[in-house]
């Protein structure tokens, strides 16, 4: 059953948050009970993929973000559990109460899961650009709802839909950011530090991450208030296949020499000593 159907979940509030992607309108789906899209009064329509998400995706892009292996990498790695400090502090920073949190680039979804199973009474909607990372997000939680959105145009929500909005080393479009979150709504951010890892991103060739991070943030959500900022600090051991899918899991992939990369991981031997060090930033949209 599509996580876009009513008789889905009664009462979610997912579908009522949603927009048309060209026009704005409402969306509904097309037939009951299996939706092949959604449409808007107006006619325009949003197709959805037989893997369980929708497809708002406006005009043809000059990117299509994560590619398949790069999902499969950032799926392997959280799965070793060595995010889950980050998982856990994300869903804690979410208010009780908060009925529909949406996920702006979402991934594999393993954010908006963890968020999810915290707050039981919360439905999900998760937005990224890629339809690979879109597939394996539909399958991550079945009080989610997962679509293809480029986070950079207007998102596809109605005005203040959503109760929390959450960017985990994702873009921010901070005016639709503040469109879409109610009054009293938080925006849950997480970015790296300049520790953040350092330990590999030399050797391996990974990207480095640019200081004054938290001041800019600070700056792109100037019409939020900042309501609370954790530093999460921990070291984790991992194999050579997980330093692998690290390097590989993000936008250092698109810089990396696979055959390079291997090379230098056979000079490894047994575990490595890895630092995570990002901070968790909740913002709340004044009235």
């Amino acid at each position: 059953m599509s996580a876009f159907d009513p008789a889905a979940r009664p009462g979610s509030t997912v579908l009522p948050a949603l927009a048309c992607p060209v026009c704005g309108g409402a969306l509904a789906p097309d037939v009951l009970p299996r939706p092949s899209s959604l449409r808007c009064p107006l006619g325009h329509s949003a197709d959805l993929a037989r893997q369980g998400y929708a497809s708002l995706l406006r005009g043809r892009h000059a990117t299509s973000g994560d590619t398949t292996a790069m999902v499969q990498a950032r799926a392997d790695l959280l799965g070793s559990g060595h995010y889950r400090v980050i998982q856990d502090a994300v869903a804690a920073a979410v208010p009780a109460g908060a009925r529909l949190v949406v996920d702006l680039g979402c991934g594999t979804g393993a954010y908006l899961s963890a968020v999810l199973e915290a707050h039981p009474a919360a439905d999900g909607l998760g937005l990224d650009l890629s339809a690979p990372a879109a597939r394996r997000a539909a399958r991550a939680h079945p009080r989610a709802a997962i679509a293809t959105a480029d986070l950079w145009q207007p998102l596809p929500l109605a005005d203040a839909s959503a109760d929390a909005l959450l960017t985990v080393f994702a873009p921010r479009n901070a005016p639709e950011m503040r469109r879409v979150l109610r009054p009293g709504g938080v925006a849950v951010v997480v970015t790296p530090r300049e520790r953040h890892l350092h330990e590999i991103r030399e050797r391996f060739g990974m990207l480095g991450i640019d200081a004054g991070k938290a001041e800019r943030l600070d700056e792109q959500l100037a019409g939020f208030a900042l309501e609370e900022r954790i530093e999460l600090d921990t070291t984790v051991l991992m194999s050579v296949d997980e330093l692998r899918a690290e390097v590989l899991m993000g936008p250092s992939a698109h810089h990396v020499d696979p055959e390079a990369l291997d090379a230098r991981l056979a000079a490894v031997e047994g575990t490595t000593a890895v630092t995570v060090a990002v901070t968790v930033s909740r913002f709340v949209r004044a009235e």
